[in-house]
């Protein structure tokens, strides 16, 4: 049986193209998401990235499967040394100078169902964190 995934809205009060800019650009994640030694918004590019709770730090192995500029970018989302692929997508939807904000992310099922920090309760809390408060945070304060 597959899980429902785990889906967060926002709406931001800036324009499509800062919202892009801010989940595309290496230099501008680094400040609300994590710190990417490379990105590129291109189908095919792979990056990693440390990141966990105070107790255990996980490698994350991403690769950027669809792109649609200023629309839509996905990737995979795995973690080095566990089963498990899921997918995470950015979807922007303008509404007239405000963006609306999707991030959906499936097939958390598919990760170690006995590691507690793979619960689909902290990817619901982590992703809130993210979308609702560290980039619309970044973003309006700008």
């Amino acid at each position: 049986m597959k899980d429902e995934p785990v889906i967060i809205e926002k709406v931001l009060s800036v324009p499509v193209a800062q919202v892009w800019k801010a989940i595309t650009d290496k230099d501008a994640m680094k400040h609300w998401y994590f710190d990417l030694p490379e990105f590129k918004p291109e189908p095919g590019f792979e990056f990693q990235f440390n990141g966990g709770t105070e107790e255990h730090t996980y490698l994350h192995l991403c690769r950027v499967t669809d792109v649609i500029p200023l629309k839509k970018i996905a990737y995979t989302w795995r973690y080095d040394g566990y089963e498990g692929d899921s997918l995470v997508t950015w979807e922007l939807f303008d509404e007239g100078g405000s963006t609306r904000v999707r991030l959906t992310h499936s097939g958390l099922e598919t990760f170690p169902g006995n590691i507690k920090d793979f619960a689909k309760t902290n990817f619901v809390a982590g992703w809130k964190d993210i979308v609702g408060t560290l980039l619309a945070n970044y973003l309006e304060r700008r």
